[in-house]
C-alpha cells in the first residue's frame, strides 16, 4: 500500500519481531475497556488498559484470547509470549433499543486491537517513530448479534507485512456469563499503514515479520495484492452525491436516504491528530441504521460490511457528512452505501473531499429476533437501477462464495 493517505491510529504485536540491542521479545499484549482499578491512562474516563498478551502472542481488547488457540499460530505466523487479559460487559447505551449491540460499536472496538498491533509492531525495529493509521477493512460478516450483559472479548493478530503496510486478523467472541455459552460473532481483516511522527505524509517502512511457512507469505502478498487493485477502483469511481429529494414517496431511495453532520473534536483523533478509523465506521454505521430503519420501520442489525476504504485522512476541526442511501434490496436484506466527505474549515485551503466509503448490509427482525421480509426498493432514476444491479451483483457474488464455503466445510 506504498503510501496510501488514510485514517486511525495504530497498535501492534503477536508476531515474533526485530530486537533492538540486548532486548528480549517483548510480550503480547492487550488494549481493555473495562472499568474499576487498574485502568490505565489511555482513556481514563473509560477505562481502557494496556497490560500484557495472551500466551499465543495475539492482542486481546477488550477481552481474553479464545480459548480454542491462537489463529496465528495455526497459520504459521511467528510469535510472542504473552501474559493476561481482560473482559468488557456490553451495557444499553452500546446498543439499540432492541437490545442488540450496534454493529458500530463492535466495528470501533475492532479497529482499536488493529491500531493497537500494528503500531507496536511498527515501532519494534529501528526505524523512526510511527503511528498506523487505517487503510481499509476487508468484508466483515456478523455472524451472530451480541446483546447487553453479554462480554465482548477481541484478539487481534498480524498475518502479514509488506514493506508498507500491516495487515491485522481480528476475531471478536462473545460470552453469556450467566451461562457461559461463547460465541464467534465477527473476523475481520484490517489493513494500516505507519505514518511518521515528525512528517504526517511520509509511509515509513515496517519490520517485517517471520513466516513458518513460505506458503503463508506468498498468500499474504496475493491478499494485499487484491486489496491495493480494489481501494484504487473503488477511489476513481467515488464521485456521487446524496442530494435532499422533496416529498419523496415511500420505499424510495430519496425517502431513506440519510446524512449526519460531525465536528471532528480532540476526542476523535489519534496522536497525530487524525481521525480514528473506529470513530468514523462506528458513525458510518449510525447512518447505515438509520436509512435501513426508515425503509422498513422495524428492527434492524447490521449483517455485514463490504470492504471499507480510507481514501484520505480527516483532520481534527474538520467538519465531516457522512451520507448513506439504499442500493439494493433482496427478500431478507438491504444493502447502504455510506460515504463520508470532509470539509477542512480551519486555517486550511483545502476544498471538500472523499474521504471514506463503504458497503453497508442490514436485515430486518421481528420483536422476537426472527428474520423479516424486506419491502422491495422502488428504483426511480436510470442511475438508481444502475446501483440497484451493480448491488444485486455483489448480493449473488456473496451469496455464491458462501455456499461455496459451507459445501467446502462440509467435505471436510
Amino acid at each position: 500500500m506504498g503510501g496510501p493517505r488514510a485514517s486511525g491510529i495504530g497498535s501492534t504485536a503477536g508476531v515474533t519481531r526485530p530486537q533492538r540491542g540486548g532486548e528480549s521479545p517483548p510480550g503480547a499484549r492487550e488494549e481493555r475497556r473495562g472499568s474499576g482499578p487498574g485502568t490505565g491512562k489511555r482513556g481514563a474516563g473509560r477505562g481502557h488498559d494496556l497490560g500484557a498478551g495472551c500466551a499465543q502472542g495475539a492482542v486481546s481488547v477488550c477481552g481474553s484470547c479464545c480459548n480454542r488457540g491462537c489463529a496465528g499460530a495455526r497459520r504459521g505466523v511467528s510469535r510472542a509470549a504473552g501474559g493476561r487479559s481482560r473482559a468488557r460487559i456490553m451495557r444499553p447505551d452500546d446498543a439499540n433499543i432492541a437490545g442488540n449491540v450496534h454493529g458500530g460499536t463492535v466495528l470501533k472496538m475492532i479497529e482499536e486491537a488493529g491500531a493497537i498491533i500494528s503500531t507496536r509492531h511498527c515501532n519494534s525495529g529501528q526505524g523512526e517513530p510511527c503511528v498506523a493509521a487505517l487503510a481499509r477493512v476487508e468484508r466483515t460478516d456478523f455472524l451472530s448479534p451480541m446483546c447487553i450483559g453479554e462480554v465482548a472479548n477481541v484478539s487481534a493478530e498480524i498475518t502479514y507485512t509488506s514493506k508498507h503496510s500491516v495487515e491485522v486478523q481480528v476475531n471478536v467472541m462473545s460470552e453469556n456469563i450467566l451461562t457461559g455459552a461463547k460465541k464467534v460473532t465477527n473476523k475481520a481483516t484490517l489493513w494500516y499503514v505507519p505514518l511518521s511522527l515528525k512528517n504526517v505524509n511520509k509511509v515509513v517502512e515496517v519490520p517485517p515479520i517471520q513466516y513458518v511457512h513460505k506458503e503463508q507469505e506468498d498468500e499474504g502478498r496475493k491478499r494485499y495484492e487484491e486489496q491495493k487493485l480494489d481501494r484504487l477502483e473503488t477511489k476513481q469511481r467515488n464521485g456521487d452525491v446524496i442530494l435532499p429529494v422533496i416529498n419523496p414517496e415511500p420505499h424510495t431511495v430519496g425517502y431513506s436516504q440519510s446524512s449526519l453532520i460531525h465536528l471532528v473534536g480532540p476526542s476523535d483523533c489519534t496522536l497525530l491528530g487524525f481521525v480514528h478509523g473506529g470513530v468514523t465506521m462506528k458513525l458510518m454505521d449510525e447512518v447505515a441504521g438509520i436509512v435501513a430503519a426508515r425503509h422498513c420501520k422495524t428492527n434492524i442489525v447490521t449483517a455485514s460490511v463490504d470492504a471499507i476504504n480510507f481514501h484520505e485522512k480527516i483532520k481534527k476541526g474538520s467538519v465531516i457528512t457522512i451520507s448513506g442511501r439504499m442500493t439494493f434490496t433482496s427478500n431478507k436484506s438491504m444493502e447502504i452505501e455510506v460515504f463520508v466527505d470532509a470539509d477542512p474549515f480551519v486555517d486550511e485551503p483545502q476544498e471538500r473531499y472523499r474521504a471514506v466509503s463503504a458497503f453497508f448490509t442490514y436485515v430486518s427482525l421481528s420483536k422476537e429476533g426472527k428474520p423479516l421480509p424486506v419491502p422491495q426498493l422502488l428504483t426511480e432514476s436510470e442511475e438508481e437501477k444502475r446501483r440497484f444491479e451493480e448491488g444485486k451483483g455483489r448480493y449473488l457474488q456473496t451469496k455464491a462464495k458462501r455456499q461455496a464455503q459451507m459445501q467446502q466445510a462440509a467435505q471436510h
